[in-house]
């Protein structure tokens, strides 16, 4: 007769997603996880795999939780530039606000792994192309009520600020100064006027 799982597995691989966004991957042991979860090793291979498989899980569950609320921001009715520029704007912020120096699983997960790890890589193309994707609509959007300038292209535009935002991530972790991530955000903002 099978035991039952003792652990709920949704809330510990919340708990396993914030260790491994504090920590990455490289940093984060077995024996971290096991601790941190309060599970057993055997339950731990049972339910997710190897470390890695559990990293790729919560790196997809980062991604879901994030994407959703992008795309929800992005895609409220009526004015479409308010929103991308809030948007540009939050990540600056947060950057500066990240008192734990985290910074984004996604970005973290691009630096550390996606160079060596198909797998990662793949993950965070399909989170980067899901915040392009939803720029690229909001500022289609933008075009078309008269907000963005008619000779301005939403992709060119959406993927310098994906790029940017991400990069204000990195430097985020290694210097959160405001004045340089907001001064950025304002210059990639101008493009819009």
């Amino acid at each position: 007769m099978a035991r039952t799982k003792e652990f709920d597995p949704d809330a510990a691989l919340q708990s396993a997603l914030e260790l491994f966004w504090q920590r990455g991957y490289e940093a984060t042991s077995l024996t971290d996880l096991v601790e941190h979860l309060g599970i057993a090793r055997a339950s731990l291979y049972a339910t997710f795999g190897s470390k890695r498989e559990l990293y790729l899980k919560a790196l997809e569950r980062y991604g879901e939780q994030g994407d959703v609320r992008i795309v929800e921001e992005l895609s409220q009715p009526g004015p479409a530039l308010p929103a991308v520029r809030a948007l540009v704007r939050r990540f600056a912020d947060e950057a500066t606000r990240d008192v734990l120096r985290r910074g984004c699983f996604v970005t973290n997960t691009a630096v550390e792994l996606a160079a060596h790890d198909a797998a990662a890589a793949r993950r965070v193309g399909e989170s980067w192309h899901a915040l392009e994707t939803a720029l690229v609509s909001a500022l289609m959007r933008a075009r078309a009520q008269g907000e963005l300038p008619a000779g301005r292209d939403p992709v060119a535009l959406a993927r310098m600020l994906m790029v940017l935002m991400q990069g204000m991530r990195v430097v985020g972790k290694a210097d959160p100064g405001p004045a340089r991530l907001r001064d950025a955000a304002a210059q990639a903002l101008s493009l819009l006027d």
